[in-house]
């Protein structure tokens, strides 16, 4: 495993973003340091997946700029910046005709990797995320939910990018699973050390994964601090009830 890189900074400032008569972002400012790991909560609809495609320039800000390491992104520089970020969504997205090993390949090839180096770097990440490497020869339909989501995060992870941008990556998983996979990914995390951002509807999750937690509803921040802030001094009723709706184990009597 090469030394990982320093990360990526992220800002978006007064940005906004609408889909007809609806704001997914409402003049939003964020910004997110380089190597750090933050996560994305709050309800359905509340802008968080869109606060992604914006920093990824899948979707351009209505008003307001996206910022990567201090420059405004311009349409020129997303193909570049998209080989130093790796992208990573619910259920995966995997080519379904294509092998683990040969979805994992599409990027490097594109890079002018030989096969040898795409071999070794998918051993490596196969090493990492803790899958068997003969998973590599089959195709997603053979593949165990789980194992789907390793392969999605190890495309990611391909071309050791300065990011990683994802969006609901456990949320299709049954408990056991995602419990283990939620180890690994903060694990991964921690040892890579990149800029990391995690959408998520669960707060349990997303304060495992990170000391930041940003809460969005109806396309504006709400909240940004950390999960001891958010749970003794919630800035609103709407913060007081999402740490409260999360649900607990009934105690035995």
């Amino acid at each position: 495993m090469s030394d990982a890189p320093a990360g990526i900074a992220f800002a978006i400032e007064q940005a906004s973003k609408r889909y007809g008569a609806v704001f997914a972002l409402d003049r939003i400012n964020l910004s997110f340091a380089a190597g750090t790991t933050t996560a994305l909560i709050g309800s359905s609809g509340s802008g968080k997946s869109t606060v992604l495609r914006l920093l990824l320039g899948l979707e351009w800000p209505d008003q307001g700029v996206v910022r990567v390491d201090g420059a405004a992104l311009q349409r020129v520089d997303v193909l570049p910046l998209r080989r130093r970020v790796g992208y990573v969504i619910q259920d995966g997205g995997l080519f379904p005709h294509l092998t683990a090993l040969g979805n994992l390949a599409l990027l490097p090839r594109h890079l002018g990797w030989s096969a040898e180096r795409i071999r070794q770097r998918a051993e490596e990440l196969a090493t990492l995320t803790h899958l068997p490497s003969g998973v590599l020869e089959r195709y997603p339909a053979e593949l165990s939910g789980g194992q789907r989501q390793r392969v999605a995060l190890m495309r990611g992870l391909m071309a050791d990018p300065d990011a990683l941008l994802l969006d609901e990556p456990l949320g299709a998983l049954d408990p056991v699973v995602r419990h283990d996979l939620q180890d690994e990914l903060k694990q991964i995390f921690d040892q890579l050390g990149k800029t990391v951002i995690v959408v998520t509807h669960d707060l349990a999750e997303a304060a495992w994964f990170a000391g930041r937690l940003v809460v969005m509803r109806k396309g504006t921040v709400v909240q940004d601090g950390s999960f001891e802030e958010l749970r003794d001094h919630p800035a609103d009723p709407f913060v007081r009830r999402f740490v409260e709706a999360q649900r607990r184990l009934p105690e035995v009597s």
